[in-house]
C-alpha cells in the first residue's frame, strides 16, 4: 500500500471523527447543564419518589459521564498522543476516573429506575461492559501493551458514546411512532438496548479495520495505514 493510499484511507476517517466529536460535545452541552441546577424538576428522567438519593445518583452519573463523553474523541488523535504525550496521559486519567465514577453512580440509578425491568437489565449490562473494558484498558497500559490498550479504549468509548446514540434512537423512534404504533415505553426500551449493542458492533468493526487488519498487513510484509485519526 502506497503512502498516498494510506493518506486517503486516513482522511476517510476524519469526517467520522468530526461527527463523533461534535455530537459528543453537543449532547454533553445539552444534557449536563440541567443536572447542575440542583433542581430535580429539571431532570427529564422520572425520579423514584421512594428513594431520595435517586436524583443524586443521576447527577453523579451525568456530570463525570458528560466529561468522559467530551474527552474521549480527543484521546484517539494520533497527533495529540505523539505531540503532547503528557497531556494525553492526564486526559486519560481524568477519563478513566470519570467513567469509574459514572459507572458506580449508574448502578444505583439503574437499581431504582422507574423505566421498567428490561431497561434496568440493559443498563446493568452496559455498566458491566463499561467497567470491564475500562479495567482491561488500564491493565493493558500498565503492562506497556499500547496496542491492546487502544483496542480496549475503543470498546470503552463506544459504550460511553451510548449517551449519544440513546438519544438519537429515542428521537427517531418517537418520530416514527405514528407509523410503528409503539408506545413511549417500547421506544425507550428499544433505544436503551440499541444504544450500546449497536455501538459495540461498530466498535469491533472499527477495531478490525483500523487496528487488527493493519497489524496483519505488517506481519505479511505489506505497509499498514495509520491506526488512528490524526
Amino acid at each position: 500500500m502506497t503512502t498516498t493510499s494510506r493518506t486517503v484511507r486516513s482522511r476517510r476517517w476524519w469526517p467520522l471523527w468530526g461527527l463523533m466529536a461534535l455530537s459528543a460535545i453537543g449532547i454533553a452541552g445539552y444534557a449536563v447543564p440541567r443536572y447542575l441546577t440542583g433542581d430535580p424538576a429539571d431532570v427529564s428522567l422520572p425520579l423514584n419518589p421512594e428513594v431520595p438519593l435517586h436524583y443524586l445518583s443521576l447527577v453523579m452519573h451525568a456530570l463525570p459521564g458528560g466529561l468522559a463523553l467530551v474527552i474521549g474523541p480527543f484521546q484517539f488523535l494520533a497527533r495529540l498522543r505523539a505531540g503532547r504525550p503528557g497531556l494525553h496521559r492526564i486526559m486519560g486519567r481524568i477519563y478513566m476516573i470519570s467513567v469509574l465514577a459514572a459507572s458506580v453512580a449508574s448502578i444505583f440509578a439503574a437499581t431504582f429506575t422507574l423505566d421498567g425491568f428490561p431497561v434496568q437489565v440493559a443498563f446493568y449490562l452496559l455498566v458491566a461492559a463499561w467497567l470491564y473494558s475500562l479495567v482491561q484498558a488500564y491493565r493493558s497500559i500498565r503492562r506497556g501493551d499500547v496496542r491492546l490498550h487502544r483496542i480496549w479504549m475503543i470498546r470503552n468509548y463506544a459504550l460511553t458514546f451510548a449517551a449519544v446514540t440513546l438519544r438519537v434512537y429515542l428521537m427517531a423512534g418517537l418520530l416514527l411512532r405514528p407509523v410503528t404504533g409503539l408506545t413511549f415505553d417500547d421506544v425507550y426500551t428499544a433505544s436503551a438496548w440499541a444504544s450500546f449493542l449497536i455501538n459495540a458492533v461498530v466498535a469491533e468493526y472499527f477495531i478490525v479495520q483500523r487496528t487488527l487488519a493493519p497489524a496483519g498487513r505488517l506481519r505479511s510484509g505489506e505497509p499498514a495505514p495509520a491506526t488512528t485519526t490524526g
